[in-house]
């Protein structure tokens, strides 16, 4: 950052990155001057490098902008540490980013106050991400993921292809509303403009998002948030197999043992829940059904075609007990 910045035009440079378009006279009265103070001091932002997009007149407004070159950026301390920790634990569901990552954490912690590069430290050592065998999958890729959180953020259009998990793809037209990681893969919450209905984009599965320039007025989510929406929706989306049981614990033992999505979960009283699991493949189900005991056969229903998966798996288990029988401690 020049030296020579005046306090102001720091102010000047902070508005212009937690917001997309600024009025002048907004500009104005955010920093106490006159719209004439607010041009010239936009002026030099752009002579040190800062893209500042603007119309003319009262009623003008004014951007910061991506150009040929990043310019220096302000972050208060939270946001740093912030930064710090997330490029630290930045290596699941984004193609590509592990190095990326590293270079970048390398540049800010070089830069970073003391007391601030023993918070991230701190936080580092006491939470360490555990990488776990149903966090690998589809990856994203971060420069899609940067264009559609803008367009979150600003309430832009964005245009880009979609390609079905039948292969299919084509154009769409969405007012994005939120990204949504459900480990490992990034879900766009998304007003389809054609299809005039809310929608759930796999970020792996769009390409070439770009925006278009026009912003519109946020819409109601139907649902008390995006995570919610996405939990819902994966919830309800059809499968091959199914299976349904009333289990003999309480819901949140039952979603904490199956790694359940909310809605697939529900209480019948303090220690019975059903549970409906859905999967195309069905040893995903078979291994959610093993940290659980499940209730009278009665209430266990599905799809036939399952059966012959859980025996397989229930047989292995049991060639391995037997194992551990003859050939343990006293066992031979």
């Amino acid at each position: 950052m020049p030296q020579d910045l005046p306090a102001r035009m720091l102010r000047l440079l902070s508005l212009f990155q937690t917001r997309r378009t600024w009025t002048g006279d907004e500009l104005a009265d955010r920093l106490g001057v006159t719209l004439r103070t607010i041009r010239r001091d936009i002026d030099r932002l752009r002579t040190l490098g800062y893209p500042v997009e603007g119309t003319t007149g009262t009623a003008g407004g004014y951007r910061l902008t991506s150009g040929a070159a990043l310019p220096p950026l302000l972050l208060d301390d939270e946001e740093a540490v912030a930064i710090a920790v997330a490029l630290r634990t930045a290596t699941r569901g984004v193609a590509g980013i592990e190095e990326t990552a590293v270079r970048a954490l390398a540049k800010l912690e070089q830069v970073l106050p003391v007391r601030l590069r023993h918070q991230v430290s701190t936080i580092q050592a006491t939470a360490a991400p555990l990488p776990v065998p149903w966090s690998t999958g589809p990856t994203a890729d971060p420069s899609a993921l940067a264009t559609l959180a803008a367009a979150c953020r600003d309430h832009e259009i964005v245009t880009f292809t979609y390609r079905r998990g039948s292969g299919e793809a084509g154009p769409r037209r969405v007012e994005p509303h939120a990204l949504v990681a459900a480990e490992p893969v990034w879900y766009l919450v998304a007003y389809d403009v054609e299809s005039d209905e809310w929608r759930l984009f796999r970020v792996d599965r769009l390409t070439d998002p770009t925006p278009t320039g026009h912003r519109v007025a946020p819409r109601a989510l139907p649902a008390p948030d995006a995570a919610a929406y996405v939990a819902e929706r994966l919830a309800a989306a059809p499968a091959r197999y199914t299976f349904h049981a009333t289990v003999p614990a309480d819901a949140n033992t039952v979603r904490a043992r199956t790694w359940s999505l909310p809605g697939r979960v529900r209480p019948v009283d303090d220690r019975t829940s059903t549970l409906d699991l859905a999967a195309d493949n069905p040893h995903h189900i078979a291994e959610q059904l093993l940290g659980i005991d499940l209730g009278p056969d009665e209430s266990i229903e599905g799809s036939p075609e399952l059966a012959a998966h859980l025996e397989q798996l229930g047989n292995r288990l049991l060639r391995a007990a037997r194992a551990l029988e003859r050939n343990g401690p006293g066992g031979r």
